[in-house]
């Protein structure tokens, strides 16, 4: 907001165009220059005052009552008359009292201080309407200054009516007091208003909230309370076109800060995409303090209205709503026309928005393009990725090369069914460089309760992040153009990526379990009954249970069922804000229903992976039994002789790896841990899932039993 323009000093210091002369002069008189003539009421009165002879009680009373009715058409327009004075009051600016000759006859000087009241008002609502009428003030002030003007023309124009009829002799103090009693309510009410705005330095909404006030008070008497709506409808004149300019066309026309919107400049849309905590839709236009009451119900709406208007100019897309004689906004008056207008811009910029959001910048496809990348609903080019990225993956997360893993994410895509949507080249990667608990503890807006004193005390973590790998750390990103950013912000993509880092984390852990079911199928040609290889055996299976299981229960019971329901609520939605809520809340629900809030299951889970992890590393150091079926691979043609002599050698080998003490010890360890913590499951679910009922669904896909078992 530029600062406002400067009134000049000689329209402050010179008092005959401020109309504060007859106060000013008593001040002034005495700081006059020595030698200079001073400044005198009586250069403006009607006559020559003051003499000893000029006492006004010393005339008779028809005298009396021509010099004081005389005086008395002065004062109406606040001017000293002989026998009337001015008197400022002291501390207060604008306030003055009129004095009268008390030697004048008792029954005039009642009616006269009748009519002093009308006097004061006047003089009053004079210096509001000076006061009011410089720039710094306001535009609301400006037209209400503008509107009083109006109204003291009137009532000066009564006054010179009334200088008439005396000068045609036909004007007494009575009559005088009786003609003026009509303009005396209405100035009178004015003046109430005017002390009201100069002693809370009001402008803005506040003089609109006070006028509006004032006339629902005012509803005894019809005559002032038109008079104050009148007012009313005058001062909001340049309001509304404030708020007209900003419901059709999303433009702030605020040169003194009045309106009730601010805007925060410094908060750009980029952020959007490049901050987690970014505020840009919820500060970019937010509602000030000092809302009219009238609109008090609407300001949300007529925010937002705007808000949605700002998003389609910064595409490049100018709307602007069209204008009828019935959508002008004219008033703020009862027939509560001017909510029906805004009502029907909000409806206009809300279903324009939301078109070119889905048309143009194709939401749903996007959506569906993040489910099917980072919630794993086309996993063809995972596995490829994984199988092409291995060695690269295996390295610390600070010496593994994001550039490489992106041109291995690029081969991938292009080389599976992912090539055909046009969305993939948005697809890109990153490595983070702590572990998913980590993560989830320096997130400190989630609704839940990590902390890294409870993650350092479960000790799940440490291992992990002494040995931590790309393994752990891989993530995909996704590339959101604005405006999509709105709905697809960096903290809706950071949800997104940590459901993404434990369904990538699952996935790897079954691969390497896998591989060590495909070691053990050596042992088939061997009796192994009664001995650790067995046990080994039955051990893998019931992990690969646990974690296919889980990867089950993650994408088909929560991330299938809440896509489905999102997608639908998606095509009845009205707004863009109702599309960010239903997005949200489908990430929160996701995050929740996927462990990820819930910080003593998720731990268990994750030591229930690394116990996994460890077991299928150690089977592959373990058993030498990978070299042994790879010659054998190789010995298809051959003699018989030869193939028997290296299936001798084959089963010599297998069973003194059956025999091998290190890995007995090992697999009976790694048994009695894994059991024991997949028991420890079962209180805990059976605890949290009264209040979280699809726990059931993951008690039953885990475990194999209900919680009630």
């Amino acid at each position: 907001m530029d600062p406002a323009p400067a009134t000049p000093r000689w329209n402050l210091e010179r008092p005959y165009l401020t109309g504060r002369f007859h106060q000013e002069a008593k001040v002034s008189a005495a700081s006059q220059a020595p030698g200079s003539k001073p400044f005198s009421l009586d250069s403006f009165s009607r006559g020559a005052g003051g003499g000893a002879g000029s006492v006004l009680g010393s005339y008779a009373v028809s005298v009396q009552e021509l010099l004081v009715i005389d005086d008395l058409l002065s004062a109406l327009v606040g001017i000293e008359g002989r026998y009337i004075s001015i008197k400022r009051v002291r501390g207060k600016e604008g306030y003055v009292v009129f004095q009268i000759d008390s030697s004048m006859d008792l029954a005039l000087q009642e009616l006269t201080r009748r009519i002093f009241p009308l006097c004061e008002d006047f003089v009053l609502a004079s210096q509001f309407v000076e006061s009011r009428s410089h720039f710094k003030t306001g535009l609301v002030n400006h037209a209400l200054a503008a509107a009083l003007r109006a109204f003291l023309l009137d009532y000066q124009a009564m006054v010179a009516q009334l200088e008439h009829q005396f000068r045609l002799g036909r004007l007494s103090v009575q009559g005088l007091w009786f003609f003026c009693q009509r303009m005396m309510s209405s100035l009178n009410a004015l003046a109430v208003l005017i002390e009201k705005a100069m002693s809370n330095n009001t402008s803005g909404s506040a003089t609109l909230n006070l006028l509006h006030s004032q006339a629902k008070a005012m509803a005894g008497d019809s005559a002032v309370r038109s008079l104050l709506e009148k007012m009313t409808d005058c001062a909001s004149a340049a309001y509304l076109r404030m708020l007209e300019r900003w419901v059709y066309e999303g433009v702030i026309d605020d040169p003194y800060g009045e309106f009730f919107i601010a805007e925060n400049k410094s908060l750009q849309k980029e952020s959007l995409t490049q901050d987690y905590d970014a505020k840009y839709w919820q500060q970019r236009y937010s509602l000030k303090d000092g809302i009219p009451s009238f609109l008090n119900n609407v300001a949300a709406t007529i925010l937002t209205t705007g808000k949605y208007l700002n998003v389609m100019r910064e595409c490049g897309h100018n709307v602007q709503v069209s204008l009828s004689e019935n959508s002008k906004l004219t008033s703020f008056g009862s027939n509560h026309q001017y909510l029906e207008c805004i009502k029907s811009a909000y409806d206009f910029a809300s279903g324009e928005l939301l078109t070119l959001m889905k048309d143009k910048y194709d939401l749903i496809g996007k959506l569906r393009s993040l489910k099917r990348y980072l919630l794993l609903d086309q996993g063809d080019f995972l596995v490829h990725f994984m199988d092409i990225a291995r060695e690269e993956l295996t390295k610390k997360p600070e010496d593994i090369s994001v550039e490489k893993l992106q041109s291995l994410v690029d081969i991938a895509l292009r080389s599976t069914a992912a090539a055909s949507d046009p969305s993939h080249e948005d697809l890109t990667c990153c490595v983070e460089r702590s572990s998913l608990l980590k993560k989830l503890t320096s997130l400190k807006d989630l609704d839940c309760a990590y902390s890294s004193d409870k993650l350092a005390a479960a000790d799940v973590d440490q291992p992990m992040t002494l040995n931590i790998t790309g393994l752990e750390t891989f993530c995909l990103g996704y590339k959101i153009p604005w405006p999509l950013s709105l709905v697809i912000s960096r903290k809706a993509l950071t949800k997104y990526q940590l459901i993404f880092r434990l369904l990538f984390h699952c996935k790897h852990v079954s691969r390497q379990l896998c591989q060590a079911w495909q070691i053990q199928q050596g042992f088939r040609s061997v009796k192994i009954l009664g001995t650790p290889i067995l046990r080994s055996s039955i051990l893998c299976r019931s992990m690969l249970k646990f974690v296919n299981s889980l990867l089950h229960y993650l994408t088909f019971e929560v991330l299938e069922p809440n896509w489905h329901s999102m997608h639908g609520r998606l095509q009845t939605a009205r707004s863009i804000d109702e599309v960010i809520q239903i997005h949200d809340f489908f990430l929160q629900k996701c995050l929740k229903e996927c462990l990820l809030l819930l910080p003593e299951l998720l731990m268990k889970v994750e030591k229930l992976k690394a116990l996994c992890l460890q077991y299928a590393t150690s089977i592959q150091l373990l058993i030498p039994s990978i070299e042994v079926a790879a010659a054998e691979s190789k010995s298809k043609s051959g003699s018989s002789r030869a193939r028997a002599k290296r299936s001798q050698d084959r089963d010599e080998q297998l069973k003194l790896a059956s025999e091998n003490v290190v890995m007995s010890q090992s697999i009976l360890k790694f048994e009695s841990e894994f059991n024991a913590e997949l028991q420890s499951l079962v209180p805990t679910l059976s605890k949290s899932s009264q209040a979280e009922p699809y726990l059931t669904h993951l008690a039953q896909c885990i475990l194999g039993v209900g919680i009630d078992q």
